[in-house]
């Protein structure tokens, strides 16, 4: 992407989230409720949680634990799809357990750990993992069932190792889909810590928003829900985009 291409998108970008606020703002001005404050309202609020440490303490302890919850998930997800894909006898054996997954409720299973292993951290971090990993398994998957058979075959007519032809053969195949499910699973993830703090956990963005909500107070939930929207923003345009272009580099 060229220097201009690439400043034209950006300037698109900024004027889409600077009309999005204008909007806003309108909207709330019009509305003239505290249930439906305006964008004004709102970052000044941002601000002033800034300013007491507050949200900078609870973004940090939820962040940590969607960056966790994230390894785990996207690990054991791959690792998961790769057998699978590969393997018609563990995709056989793995299949139904996985449509459990899919299909069972968020909500259901951080029920169930809080409930078996407690309100501990480990519990919630599981709950979070659990809820994404089938999403990335299947990804993957569907991933290595689509890789060239010709490129394969190739590799093995220059006898190309198994680590050499997962580097140079399956890796670069599998590279858009990996991408997906890291995409996927940032947005699925944060929202479903959200619920997990909310529900057992005394501190981090889901728990101070449980407490707004208590005190009707829409300014204070619109305010933490930014910052986390902002941060996640911030890490697909300065870290996952990057990083996608880098890996695609081949494709020039």
């Amino acid at each position: 992407m060229s220097t201009a291409v690439a400043k034209r998108a950006w300037l698109i970008r900024a004027l889409s989230v600077l009309v999005l606020l204008l909007v806003w703002e309108g909207a709330g001005r019009l509305a003239a409720s505290p249930l439906a404050p305006p964008a004004s309202a709102v970052l000044a609020t941002l601000g002033r949680e800034v300013a007491s440490g507050a949200l900078p303490h609870h973004v940090g302890i939820t962040l940590a634990r969607v960056a966790m919850s994230f390894v785990l998930a996207m690990g054991a997800g791959t690792a998961l799809g790769l057998a699978m894909g590969w393997w018609r006898a563990v995709d056989l054996w793995l299949d139904s357990a996985l449509l459990l997954l899919l299909n069972l409720p968020a909500l259901v299973l951080i029920v169930l750990l809080y409930v078996w292993f407690g309100l501990t951290e480990a519990a919630a971090i599981t709950a979070v993992a659990l809820n994404k990993l089938p999403t990335t398994a299947v990804t993957v998957r569907e991933g290595v069932r689509a890789l060239d058979g010709d490129l394969l075959e190739m590799g093995r007519a220059y006898r190309l190792g198994r680590a050499a032809t997962l580097r140079h053969i399956v890796l670069p195949q599998l590279q858009p889909y990996l991408f997906a499910a890291t995409r996927s699973g940032l947005s699925l993830i944060w929202k479903i810590v959200l619920v997990v703090e909310l529900l057992g956990r005394s501190d981090g963005v889901g728990f101070q928003i449980q407490v707004y909500f208590q005190l009707f107070d829409v300014a204070h939930i619109l305010a933490y829900a930014l910052a986390f929207i902002l941060i996640i923003q911030v890490i697909e345009w300065a870290a996952l985009q990057p990083l996608e272009r880098w890996a695609r580099r081949w494709r020039v």
